[in-house]
């Protein structure tokens, strides 16, 4: 018969929650210098979110000589140009900053062109205006609250307030620490960056529902058994569990990583940041927080299990 490879034995007992001195510290600094992060660096904004031109064009040249595109269209006057390799080596994207009208965004684009001649192939040119990017940043911002207000009520439909509050403050974490290293590596910050947000909670969600049911069913079980023994058992129970499946996502998003490409490259980075921190938060974050938030055990004591249940009326009978 075969039996599976256990990475984690089933006896393992790690002191999680003893080290929440330490972790407090660690997670308040995700929390509070990534905020510092963007209001000083800032966030690199896309085109989507800030306005512009995009032009991808791909050069005769193999390397482009980005120096030399950067000369011809830097004394263009308009204003902020910022060109980069996209992918191959002789693609290079062209980020011109959104002019005031729409014709002279079309000729912010005439001018480019002009002034690259027949040296480049152009792929696309895309154009969006203020309106639309702010419609998308307000699109954006709305769809990370709704999805906070929708994980609140759920969680607290189907545990308690403590770990509704505790799922939120997780999850606080996450966004912010993600959000962060957009602005530390100044990654451009676009649609698809939401997108990897609302992926990280929804992800990051699922492994702190996990350790909470543990943490549920262990409230039953021990009643006398003090809550951070009892946290600490939850956790180390599911920590099997937690690290393959953390590993193996893991695993699947490094070949995005490093042979996507630039066009999702910076998804790439905040999933692979927002599986390991997601990791992190799940368990010296949320689980812990039911210290805090004073977990009861008496709302759980009138739940029992079928199993339970059938013994007891058997024996009443």
């Amino acid at each position: 018969m075969f039996r599976g490879i256990t990475f984690i034995p089933p006896d393992t007992k790690i002191d999680f929650v003893g080290q929440r001195a330490i972790t407090w510290f660690v997670s308040a600094f995700l929390t509070v210098v990534p905020l510092v992060l963007v209001a000083t660096v800032g966030l690199n904004m896309g085109i989507d979110f800030q306005g512009g031109t995009l032009i991808e064009v791909k050069t005769k040249e193999n390397p482009a000589q980005l120096a030399n595109i950067r000369g011809k269209i830097s004394g263009l006057g308009l204003g902020e140009v910022q060109i980069q390799e996209f992918g191959a080596p002789d693609e290079v994207l062209i980020r011109i900053a959104s002019q005031p009208t729409e014709e002279e965004q079309q000729a912010s684009i005439a001018k480019v062109k002009e002034a690259l001649s027949d040296s480049v192939t152009y792929r696309r040119t895309e154009i969006v205006g203020p309106t639309i990017s702010s419609e998308l940043i307000a699109g954006g911002t709305l769809a990370v609250v709704v999805a906070m207000i929708g994980i609140m009520i759920y969680v607290w439909f189907r545990f308690e307030w403590q770990f509704a509050v505790a799922a939120i403050a997780s999850l606080v974490h996450d966004v912010t620490a993600t959000i962060g290293l957009y602005a530390l590596l100044q990654l451009e910050f676009n649609v698809s960056s939401i997108a990897a947000i609302l992926t990280i909670i929804g992800y990051s969600l699922n492994d702190k529902v996990v350790i909470f049911d543990r943490i549920r069913e262990n409230l039953r079980k021990y009643k006398r058994m003090p809550l951070v023994e009892l946290l600490d058992r939850s956790i180390n129970e599911m920590l099997s569990r937690a690290v393959l499946t953390h590993v193996t996502t893991l695993l699947a998003m490094l070949p995005f990583l490093f042979f996507g490409g630039e066009a999702i490259y910076g998804f790439a980075v905040a999933m692979c940041f927002g599986i390991v921190v997601g990791a992190y938060s799940s368990i010296f974050v949320a689980s812990p927080m039911q210290l805090i938030l004073g977990v009861q055990r008496e709302a759980f004591s009138g739940s029992t299990s079928p199993a339970k249940s059938k013994s007891e009326a058997a024996a009443s009978a």
